[in-house]
């Protein structure tokens, strides 16, 4: 059977109410064809209507696939469309969070570990995703519950619940089965065998289409490629999901399957060619961003130093992603494995609407199987950004009113990782910052306090944490924290720093002041830090 059809075939499939599944990590692995297609064919007809949306990441960047739309539906005031979302992270979108703030659509976020998780466990025929992780954050129903507005906490059709497994309290994540699938890979043969030689990550492209298709609805998978192959050309180690379980296949132009929101085609980011270290590596200027990476960098290398082994690690989105610049600056990618959330290993991550893939990974998993090694803290360490601190280690990292833009994959790395370092800048707003000579001069402070007494939204718990029995620290460009069972305890501050004009006067709480170092003044350097050096004859 050949199931290759044109596009408006493949989505007279859909109905009003459906819930639909969408595969895509920003742009990496999204079937933006068959997403702007869908809502063109909408706009003519009016049907399908009334969609539930599903996504394992966030379905597009800013301009593109689903911002797209909300840009449009604004625009025009209609809103029949869209009916909800289930997304882990919005903040690519202000047309989607205004529609969300103004209650315009029901609205739910999950950190994206549980979305992926979740559509393997529905795929599997199981009720949703028993985790701890959630407990005491936004996503536990004493809380918010994940819902994101008044129009999603009457409707509920998202839900996260308190379960009881002995005496130990767990969250059960609920929501409807999808009955349509849209995903994408790179070449299809007439039967519908789907491979993905060409993109950034798997991400849950299988799981999605599994989750589909379990009973009690079996629903339609809809794929998008961009080449067709001959049954029997593909080998089987290649193809990511089997034919039978695909029910339409429609070829996408290239403008519509791009690998990122910036890069069409980089055999270096699809893992066909990894480039040499020896390659020309322009070095990031030294700036306060690269100040904050390094601290986390050298932190990284004391754990190698414990471990007396090369360690894997997480690295977020934010000044986080840029270590990874930095290990390849230091030459220590040989005894710092990085991976990033969507499913690369090794490489260098890229940034901003690009983050999700890497250029020259040594391995890529599916998204599923990455977010394990994070809840089931098999990874050494991971280092998150963040936007908010308070006296109790409590993390938000992106939340503030009149912004929803979701937790992305903070929540999942963030309960499991055992060692956790939180890095970003220690105060926000405009300010003047001068790095030189191996100290640190602050002109003009940032108006606008990160160190505050209660964070605005809980997305990481501290008092959690410290039940876990997580280690964890918070670096800034000035001072570096630890979380105790009494809460932050100051213990390094950069040269050139005021301890009470630049750091205790700026924060609503005061943390506890013991024995307080100097930060490595190598940070504060032009010069690389040499660190491969300390970890030679390991």
């Amino acid at each position: 059977m050949n199931k290759v059809v044109d596009v408006d075939e493949a989505l007279a499939s859909i109905k009003d109410g459906s819930v639909v599944a969408i595969s895509g990590f920003n742009v990496a692995v999204l079937p933006e064809y068959l997403l702007l297609k869908l809502y063109d064919k909408y706009k003519k007809t009016g049907h399908p209507r009334d969609l539930f949306l599903i996504a394992e990441a966030f379905p597009g960047a800013p301009g593109r696939g689903i911002d797209r739309i909300a840009r449009d539906m604004l625009n025009t005031g209609d809103f029949g469309f869209i009916r909800g979302l289930l997304f882990p992270f919005y903040g690519f979108s202000e047309a989607l969070q205004k529609m969300i703030l103004e209650n315009m659509i029901e609205a739910y976020s999950w950190g994206l570990g549980i979305v992926s998780y979740w559509f393997r466990e529905v795929g599997s025929g199981r009720p949703g995703v028993l985790t701890k992780v959630g407990l005491g954050s936004i996503f536990d129903p004493r809380r918010e519950g994940g819902a994101l507005n008044e129009l999603a906490r009457k409707r509920r059709t998202a839900v996260v619940e308190i379960v009881y497994v002995g005496d130990e309290r767990y969250l059960l994540y609920r929501a409807p089965k999808p009955n349509v699938a849209l995903v994408r890979g790179s070449t299809a043969d007439e039967i519908g065998n789907l491979t993905m030689e060409d993109e950034a990550v798997y991400g849950t492209a299988l799981n999605i289409v599994q989750a589909t298709k379990a009973l009690p609805n079996k629903g339609v998978a809809i794929a998008q490629v961009l080449r067709l192959a001959l049954f029997g050309s593909l080998r089987p180690q290649y193809v990511v999901i089997p034919g039978p379980l695909i029910d339409y296949i429609v070829v996408a132009p290239r403008e519509y399957h791009k690998q990122t929101a910036s890069i069409d085609y980089d055999p270096t980011i699809s893992g066909r060619i990894i480039p040499p270290p020896w390659a020309p590596r322009e070095p990031k200027p030294l700036d306060v961003r690269k100040v904050v990476a390094r601290r986390v960098l050298l932190e990284l290398v004391n754990v190698v130093k414990e471990e007396g082994r090369p360690i894997i690690i997480n690295l977020g989105i934010g000044i986080p992603a840029e270590v990874s610049d930095l290990i390849a600056e230091e030459g220590l990618s040989n005894y710092i494995y990085s991976t990033v959330e969507s499913g690369p290993w090794g490489g260098v991550s890229l940034h901003g609407p690009d983050f999700g893939a890497a250029r020259g990974p040594f391995a890529i998993l599916s998204m599923p199987d990455q977010f394990s090694l994070y809840e089931g803290g098999i990874i050494d360490a991971a280092s998150l950004g963040f936007l908010q601190v308070d006296e109790e280690g409590s993390v938000n990292p992106s939340m503030l009113p009149g912004r929803v833009p979701g937790p992305g994959g903070f929540p999942v790395i963030a309960d499991g990782a055992p060692r956790l370092i939180f890095a970003g800048e220690f105060t926000a707003g405009s300010k003047e910052i001068i790095i030189r000579d191996g100290e640190i001069k602050i002109e003009r402070d940032g108006n606008i306090t990160k160190f505050v007494k209660r964070v605005y939204k809980v997305i990481w718990s501290g008092r959690e944490g410290i039940r876990r029995g997580q280690k964890v620290l918070y670096v800034t460009e000035r001072a570096v924290f630890r979380l105790t069972e009494e809460g932050l305890e100051l213990i390094e501050v950069a040269p050139g720093v005021d301890l009470e004009k630049h750091i205790l006067s700026r924060m609503e709480f005061k943390p506890a002041v013991k024995k307080v170092d100097v930060m490595d003044k190598r940070i504060f350097m032009n010069e690389p830090m040499r660190l491969r050096e300390e970890l030679k004859g390991l």
